[in-house]
């Protein structure tokens, strides 16, 4: 799931909430806040804008 998170965060092309990424998937927000959560933790996404994110450069 965390893959397919940054993937679909990379073709958005810009910051982007956890509800987007569950749309673009029509994927469970339970799994997508998971991921997320994962993501910060290892420092692959950032927040460049408040309740938004996009991956880390």
């Amino acid at each position: 799931m965390k893959e397919q998170v940054l993937k679909a965060m990379k073709e958005a092309g810009k910051p982007v909430s956890a509800g987007d990424i569950t749309k673009i998937l029509n994927a469970d927000r339970k799994e997508v806040d998971k991921a997320f959560a994962e993501l910060k933790k290892e420092g692959a996404i950032v927040s460049p804008v408040r309740c938004k994110w996009a991956p880390a450069e």
